[in-house]
């Protein structure tokens, strides 16, 4: 499966940007966004279910990033909110073989190219 992220750009603090990934074709698994800023290892983002009905978010984003996903269209969002200048990164998205949440990015098969989301101060 192929998986295309985009949506990112540049945007001043506070303000909001919503990322999408689109799969190569039906995905009734597990669905993560990851971010990766310069110098810095990955780390988890978010996560969502096959359903869209459970959710993780890492504690830095919670109450600013909300995931959802359109089964129907392959696609999953990561709409932000409130963006602060450590968020800075690229975001990208990942697939889970298998069921249940996870936040080790070893734990996802699929990756997508990533894109580039850049908050200024």
């Amino acid at each position: 499966v192929q998986l295309q992220a985009s949506g990112g750009g540049l945007v001043q603090a506070g303000g909001s940007l919503r990322l999408s990934c689109v799969a190569s074709r039906r995905t009734f698994t597990t669905m993560g966004w990851f971010r990766q800023a310069p110098g810095k290892e990955r780390e988890f983002v978010v996560a969502i279910n096959w359903s869209g009905g459970s959710t993780e978010y890492a504690d830095s984003v919670k109450g600013r990033f909300t995931i959802s996903r359109d089964n129907a269209q392959n696609t999953v969002y990561l709409q932000m909110n409130s963006l602060k200048p450590e968020d800075t990164a690229v975001y990208s998205c990942a697939m889970r073989v298998g069921v249940g949440i996870r936040k080790s990015p070893d734990e996802y098969a699929y990756w997508g190219q990533g894109t580039l989301v850049t908050v200024s101060s």
